[in-house]
Parts: C-alpha cells; sequence; structure tokens
C-alpha cells in the first residue's frame, strides 16, 4: 500500500494529473489533460469521465437525444392499447361527422332533412333495404318514419354533439381556468370568498339550472337554442377545473421562475396566464377529454327530454328521442345512433383515462 502511495505520489510531482476513478481502482493516465488545481474530493464522490461519457451514449455508442415531458407523455400514450383504439374511434368519429353528410350529399343527393317527394318512399325501411325488400345499398343504415336517410342523420348528429361538446368544455375551460388560477394566485381572503362561491354553486342541481335557463330562455330558432346550449352547459361545467387548477397554482405560485417574475415587477396578470397557467396544462388537457363526452351525454339528455337541439337540426340524443318511439316497429332507428354515441363516448374516456395516466409523473416507466 504504502509503495502504490509513493507511485501516487511520484505522479503528482512529475505534474501529471491522477485519473478521476473510485478508490481502489490502479492509476492510470489522465483521460484529457487539465491546467490548474487538483481537485481534492472524497473517493465516493468521484465521477470519471468515462462513466459520464459511457451514461451519456446509446448501446451503439452514439449520443442519446434529447427528450421533453411531451414526447414521453406521447410515448406513454402509444403504449396504452385502449387510448390508442379510443384515439382512432374519435378520430374516424370526428372525420366522418365532418365529411361524411357532404359525401352523401354529393353521391347520392340525400340530406339530413330530405323528405323524398315521392309518398311511397316516405316511410322507414330496414337498412340495405329497398322499397321490394330487396338488397339496397342506398340506405346503409335504413330510413326514418318521413323517409328520410338515417346515416346522414347520424352524421349530422355527431357532429352537432360534438360541437356541443368541444365549445361547452371550451367555455368551462375559459371561465375555469381563469377563476382557478386567480383564487389560487392572490390567495388569503379573496381565495376564501371565490372558494366559498364555487362550494354554494356545487351545492346547487347544476342540471336543475341548465333545464330553467332553457326553459326560460329558450331560443326561438334552432340555432339560437344551440347557442344557448353551449353557454348554458358551459356556465356549470366549470367548478371542477377551477378547482384543479387553483390547486396547481398554489403548488407553483412560490417557485423560482415565479419569484423572479415578481422581482423584475412583470404585472399580476401575466405571471398568472403567462408562467402559472401554461405550466397546468397536463392536469388541464386531461380532465378537458373528460369533460366532452359527459357534456355530450348532458347534451343527449336534454335533447331526450326536448330541452336540446331542436328541429332541423339533429343530435345523437334527438335521434334516440325519436327512435325510443318506435324501438318495438323500427329499431334500428335506436339502435344505430344509440351505439354510435356510446362507442364514442366509451373511446373518449379510454382516451381520458391514457392521457392521465401519461401526463401523470408518478405514471413514468423507464
Amino acid at each position: 500500500m504504502k509503495d502504490e502511495q509513493r507511485d501516487n505520489q511520484s505522479e503528482w510531482e512529475k505534474g501529471a494529473e491522477p485519473a478521476l476513478t473510485p478508490l481502489g481502482t490502479p492509476p492510470r493516465p489522465p483521460i484529457r489533460s487539465r491546467e490548474g488545481d487538483i481537485i481534492n474530493t472524497s473517493p465516493e464522490l468521484i465521477v470519471g469521465e468515462a462513466d459520464v461519457r459511457t451514461a451519456e451514449m446509446g448501446a451503439r455508442g452514439e449520443p442519446l437525444a434529447g427528450t421533453s415531458l411531451w414526447k414521453d407523455a406521447w410515448r406513454r400514450l402509444l403504449r396504452n392499447k385502449l387510448a390508442v383504439f379510443g384515439m382512432i374511434v374519435v378520430a374516424i368519429v370526428l372525420l366522418a361527422s365532418l365529411i361524411g353528410p357532404f359525401i352523401i350529399s354529393k353521391t347520392t343527393g340525400f340530406t339530413y332533412d330530405t323528405i323524398p317527394q315521392d309518398m311511397e318512399l316516405t316511410r322507414a325501411m330496414p337498412p340495405f333495404r329497398d322499397l321490394s325488400g330487396n338488397f339496397s345499398a342506398l340506405h346503409p343504415m335504413g330510413t326514418d318514419p318521413s323517409g328520410r336517410d338515417l346515416l346522414a342523420r347520424v352524421l349530422i348528429g355527431g357532429r352537432i354533439s360534438l360541437m356541443v361538446g368541444i365549445i361547452s368544455t371550451l367555455v368551462s375551460l375559459i371561465i375555469g381556468v381563469t377563476f382557478g388560477a386567480t383564487s389560487g394566485y392572490l390567495g388569503g381572503r379573496i381565495d376564501n370568498v371565490m372558494m366559498r362561491i364555487v362550494d354554494v354553486l356545487y351545492a346547487l342541481p347544476y342540471m336543475m339550472i341548465v333545464i330553467v335557463l332553457l326553459a326560460f330562455f329558450g331560443g326561438k330558432s334552432a340555432l339560437g337554442q344551440l347557442v344557448l346550449l353551449f353557454i348554458a352547459l358551459g356556465a356549470v361545467s366549470w367548478l371542477t377545473m377551477a378547482r384543479i387548477v387553483r390547486g396547481q397554482v398554489i403548488s407553483l405560485k412560490n417557485q423560482e421562475f415565479v419569484l423572479a417574475a415578481r422581482a423584475t415587477g412583470v404585472s399580476t396578470t401575466k405571471i398568472i396566464f403567462r408562467h402559472l397557467v401554461p405550466n397546468t396544462l397536463g392536469p388541464v388537457i386531461v380532465y378537458a377529454t373528460l369533460t366532452i363526452p359527459q357534456v355530450m351525454l348532458q347534451e343527449a339528455f336534454l335533447s331526450f327530454l326536448g330541452l336540446g337541439v331542436q328541429a332541423p337540426l339533429a343530435s345523437w340524443g334527438s335521434l334516440a328521442s325519436e327512435g325510443i318511439q318506435n324501438i318495438a316497429i323500427f329499431p334500428w332507428q335506436l339502435i344505430f345512433p344509440g351505439v354510435t354515441m356510446a362507442l364514442t363516448l366509451f373511446s373518449m374516456n379510454f382516451l381520458g383515462d391514457g392521457l392521465r395516466d401519461a401526463l401523470d409523473p408518478q405514471m413514468r416507466k423507464t
């Protein structure tokens, strides 16, 4: 041992830098020359430069590419088979609802509200059947009692239902994120007052509030009723979002980047919406994907009661309301819009659960 120390002492006296290696490794020439004083540290804290380089290299000796939160989340999302299935189904339904009615109108001339002029055609026909009962691909989902093509009505109903869900969710996001971020950042008495308002609104049956709003301020036209539906559903769906954002802001408002923004004189509004809100996007996106199917289900319930989308427009809820009246005679009028709505809602929930797991740091897998 003394001989080894003498050898090391002779190396230092010659001016050569000892290799930074763990204790017990025989001395070797340094990986690269360094000028200056010798760094004195405990052997347990020493990390060899070769070890650092090895950790930064891939299996083939190539440098590892950098990554980010969103890339990691996307990679974890793709591992979730149910989430991928839900994403594919939602994409197909969304694309079919957007361009499907246009394609049907150009190829067959049918629209969602086209009633045949021939009185013999103004009746319900089964799927893939014509008047004589023979096979026909003209109406893949059949027709309703007025002779209107059910496929075109299901697709336009998907467009309306998805639009109600997305727009109402955006309304709730704007209100909830603004309210929750402001309450969480200001804190103190303002936070207490704002959260007590949320608690009071939570105690009210919000579906009854929506029904009262739609019954009292009901639009005189189908478009006016649809706009009112956007506002009514969005105005009562922001309470949970406000609480989620408030909790995130409270955990972030004392971080170094917020304190630095305050020190440089950034206004409160800019700190909230430019520094804090972008850092809460993970939970916001997850909750938004779970809110859309919830709002769509509420719209279907209201349309089923006759308070939602009004004729000549149609949604999956109004189509189900029409189909249940003739379920014993024409079951396909309820089956097709009901199955389409159920499949879409399941897929959105699968996608929302997958996003929650992908964006949750505790769910990360190496």
